[in-house]
Parts: C-alpha cells; structure tokens; sequence
C-alpha cells in the first residue's frame, strides 16, 4: 500500500518561501502526482500536478508564476516550491497519486485520486 509522506509546511510571513516535499510514491503504479490543499470550511482543492513519467506540469492560475512542482531524478519525491505567499495559500497541504492511462494529470476533482498523505500545514500571515 502506498504510503505519501509530506513535510516542508510552515509559518511564513506574506511574500516568504517554503518547499514541500512529497515521498513514498510508487512510481510503478501511478503516473500522475498532485497537490491539493484544504483551507478550513472550504473544500479540498487542486494547486499542482506533474505526470511523473514525462514531467509535464500543471498549475492553477492562482497559482501560476509563484509556484513550481517538481520532482527529483530518482523519482522518489516531489516537491511544490511556493514563493511570494499570500495569506490566501493558508491551508493544509496535501500530496495524492493515481494513475491515468490517458496520460494527463487534471486536478479538478480530488476523488479521482488514489492514495493521499497526512498533510502538512501552510500558515501564512503577519
């Protein structure tokens, strides 16, 4: 069973950095690897993606210019660099897998996901 692990969160003050990092994936059984994130009272929603078969990424707009997925040669962990934080990426911050044979990796709806971490929290505020 496929055990995500994510670490990396913490208390930034606005415009600071952080890099999450996302571990345990089975890069046998999954081709696409998330980010989604969970404010409180709001719904679980997708930030980013990468097929970690052909590295090809994805972002949300709210996001796109100051995030950035990854993942590293082994292909063993992911990471969702964040920089120029707002307080509206507070949230907990989750990393999932699936595979898709169709090869793209959207992040529109978090149920098509397979396997999920424990979260790691982002606190961004003055």
């Amino acid at each position: 069973q496929v055990h995500l692990v994510e670490s990396g969160g913490g208390s930034v003050q606005p415009g600071g950095s952080l890099r999450l990092s996302c571990g345990g994936y089975d890069y046998l059984a999954s081709n696409c690897l998330a980010w989604f994130r969970q404010a409180p009272g709001k719904e679980r929603e997708g930030v980013a993606s990468i097929n970690t078969r052909t590295g090809f990424s994805y972002l949300v707009d709210s996001v796109k210019g100051r995030f950035t997925i990854s993942q590293d040669n082994a292909k063993t962990t992911s990471y969702l660099q964040m920089n120029s934080l707002k307080s509206e990426d507070t949230a907990m911050y989750y990393c999932t897998t699936r595979w898709n044979p169709q090869g793209y990796c959207p992040v529109s709806f978090p149920h098509e996901y397979e396997n999920w971490g424990q979260g790691t929290q982002v606190t961004v505020s003055s």
